[in-house]
């Protein structure tokens, strides 16, 4: 089963270098197991676009969908037997980049 680990974050002292290393050491942990897609890093919400061609439209609002305290800024694809694997992993991920986390399934 796939899952996004999606990582919850207000922007404020975010990546310090203690957590970037707890981060590397998640992640070199997951390659480990077998359980990595990939993982990365999103930029700051300000750069976000949300585009709507449907039916020609062409619109481009110049802004993201959500202006909110909390944004997603990065995520984790991993690969896990079952939930209750996945749910502990997201756990691992929070501890590692201090920082709540979101996890979905693939479909």
């Amino acid at each position: 089963m796939k899952f996004i680990i999606l990582v919850i974050d207000d922007l404020v002292a975010s990546g310090t270098p203690e957590e970037m290393v707890e981060i590397d050491a998640f992640n070199d942990k997951l390659q480990a197991n077998g359980q990595w897609i990939f993982a990365g890093g999103l930029s700051a919400p300000s750069n976000g676009r949300v585009i709507d061609n449907r039916n020609g439209a062409n619109i481009n609002t110049g802004k993201p969908l959500f202006e909110a305290k909390e944004n997603y800024s990065g995520f984790w694809l991993i690969q896990a037997e079952n939930l209750e694997v996945a749910t502990q992993l997201a756990f691992e991920g929070s501890r590692a980049c201090n920082r709540k986390v979101e996890i979905r399934l693939l479909l």
